[in-house]
């Protein structure tokens, strides 16, 4: 087997922010057409050494060599572009070429961006992050380094650059805490974890299996380490003056097993199970809800729900079919335009949105939380301080006596989560709750919701999470259709491919049709055939009132079981009588009257 070209290696590369020390001597490599994936924590480095990677950033020491004229397609968290540029121009630069304009507009389409002669400066920060993704897409490089590609995606587009990653012979290297996407597209995963980085030969699925693995050993050679040190320190603090030259070696040795010793392992985290959430019988009532923000922009249609106690809710859809909306309604932010929610009084919302973080940066991390309360009463006598819960959600005693504005985009994330949370409240409405979250936070996040006795509501693009939390969904189509499916997320997607597929024969057959008419020499259609295809469409029409006819009555409930045998046994035939005459319209259509 042929071995692949090294497009990116990286020796021993070390990087740190004065005393403070992101990675030290790392090293990886990345082949020709390898899909790799960088985990970490957040601020462990993990953008920093994508900005490092593309020469934005400087480095300590170590070296990165990429194959000679090597072409980089980068996506930056935060892309800037000069506002009064229009979107064709921030793709290309006012290059001309009509090849790559077609190829810029397909992929402009799928992300959902059509006025290509919008200026920059009038697109959403989200609107202007997927230009950037298209302008990286469309380059076509070598190598793609990308840094949370799925932020600000909805499902349909996450999917579509699932696929368009997945093809052909792409290089990539990202971040994401996609973890959805980091199975279906990476092959490789590297973790960046205690200033080192750890490599696994798989997917996601893979990694995690290996990682657990990886941890048991590291937790087994400190305990094994520590056995050990207590000898050796009783040996050291005993003989300082007796050593002689041989004992030198046993003298570093010491120093190295003192090292692995005092080598912090991520410790297993406790499930949170608090037992003083109470909610009543009665949640919430959605009576007959409507919502439009303008003629062509409709929310909902007399939308009726009613909330059962423990229910753990999804809600997806594309970007602006109405699903923050319905959320700040239900909250009482926003005003449905007729219908109410009548909410039960023992209800107490815990509500993170995507615009409610707001803190004092000079404040420390323990006291944005002691602000919100002191503890939390998890019940049975037991209490939970601020600051085991800030540990709990992954804040080290140090981090928490952080001031604010030292916290990474993530971590800041992280905090405002702990301060819904904190409230204690019994019905969580989480709008895009995953956005930023490093893997391990959401992991303990999942735990905490699985074991959470109140309600939750989600709004969320990140399928992983979605599997694990919720029993069923709303699906919001727009145009005020609203979808309710008993299910999670894969649930509903293999639902909807078994639908699309029980619907392909008929349009593939109708489509070798046109394909085999389309080949034939064109012809005028004969009297007969005219006369023919005048009664098709009246025969046809007919039918299809008949069946309409007979669905309603079969959905009625007042037929007999004589009349309902029936019907039950007119209805297959009349669709098969239906096809032959749709199929023989659509062979005469094709001929030239």
């Amino acid at each position: 087997m042929a071995t692949q070209t090294p497009y990116l290696d990286v020796q021993d590369l070390t990087k740190s922010f004065g005393a403070h020390v992101l990675f030290e001597n790392i090293s990886f490599s990345v082949a020709e057409r390898q899909k790799v994936g960088l985990v970490a924590r957040n601020g462990t480095g993990k953008s920093t050494l994508l900005s490092i990677l593309t020469g934005i950033e400087g480095y300590d020491s170590g070296e990165i060599i990429f194959r000679r004229d090597l072409r980089i397609g980068y996506l930056e968290q935060s892309p800037k572009f000069n506002p009064e540029d229009t979107v064709l121009d921030a793709c290309f630069n006012h290059d001309g070429n009509e090849e790559k304009i077609l190829k810029a507009k397909q992929i402009l389409t799928q992300l959902k961006i059509s006025d290509l002669a919008q200026t920059m400066g009038t697109l959403s920060g989200g609107q202007q992050r997927r230009v950037a993704l298209a302008n990286v897409l469309i380059t076509d490089p070598d190598m793609f380094i990308l840094d949370e590609p799925t932020n600000h995606l909805d499902l349909d587009m996450i999917e579509w650059l699932e696929g368009f990653l997945s093809k052909g012979n792409k290089t990539l290297l990202m971040v994401t805490h996609d973890r959805f996407f980091l199975d279906r597209v990476c092959s490789t995963i590297l973790e960046l974890d205690d200033k080192t980085v750890y490599t696994y030969r798989g997917n996601y699925s893979f990694y995690l299996e290996k990682r657990q693995e990886r941890i048991d050993n590291a937790r087994a050679e400190v305990a094994r380490a520590n056995n050990l040190y207590r000898k050796e320190l009783d040996w050291m603090r005993r003989m300082p003056q007796a050593r002689g030259h041989k004992a030198r070696y046993r003298e570093d040795a010491f120093y190295e097993l003192e090292k692995i010793a005092k080598r912090r392992i991520e410790e297993r985290q406790v499930r949170l199970k608090s037992k003083n959430v109470y909610i009543g019988s009665k949640i919430f009532e959605c009576q007959y809800i409507s919502k439009q923000w303008a003629p062509d922009k409709v929310i909902l249609r007399d939308f009726y729900y009613n909330f059962a106690r423990y229910e753990k809710m999804g809600i997806v859809g594309n970007n602006g079919t109405g699903k923050s909306t319905f959320i700040k309604m239900l909250l009482g932010l926003e005003k449905p335009d007729s219908g109410r929610f009548d909410i039960g009084t023992t209800v107490k919302f815990g509500y993170f949105s995507q615009e409610g973080m707001v803190f004092d940066e000079q404040k420390k991390v323990i006291d944005v939380i002691t602000d919100v309360a002191e503890y939390i009463d998890m019940g049975g006598g037991k209490h939970l301080s601020a600051s085991q819960f800030l540990q709990y959600f992954l804040f080290t005693p140090e981090q928490q006596h952080n001031y604010v504005y030292k916290l990474s985009g993530g971590e800041k994330r992280k905090l405002y989560l702990c301060t819904v949370l904190m409230k204690n409240p019994n019905f969580l409405v989480l709008d895009e709750p995953t956005n930023d979250l490093d893997i391990q936070t959401l992991q303990i996040f999942e735990e905490y919701l699985a074991d959470f006795p109140g309600c939750v509501i989600i709004v969320s693009h990140d399928r992983y999470f979605m599997d694990k939390i919720v029993d069923h969904l709303l699906v919001f189509k727009g145009d005020g259709i609203v979808q309710d499916f008993p299910g999670n997320y894969t649930q509903y997607r293999d639902w909807c491919m078994l639908k699309s597929k029980e619907e392909e024969p008929a349009t593939n057959k109708s489509n070798a049709m046109k394909e085999r008419h389309r080949g034939e020499q064109r012809r005028k259609m004969t009297y007969k055939e005219k006369m023919e295809y005048a009664q098709l469409e009246k025969d046809i029409e007919s039918l299809e009132e008949e069946r309409q006819q007979i669905e309603e009555l079969l959905c009625s409930g007042t037929l007999s079981i004589n009349e309902l045998t029936e019907k039950s046994k007119r209805l297959p035939a009349l669709k098969e009588e239906l096809d032959a005459k749709e199929m023989r319209w659509l062979e005469l259509s094709e001929i030239e009257q």
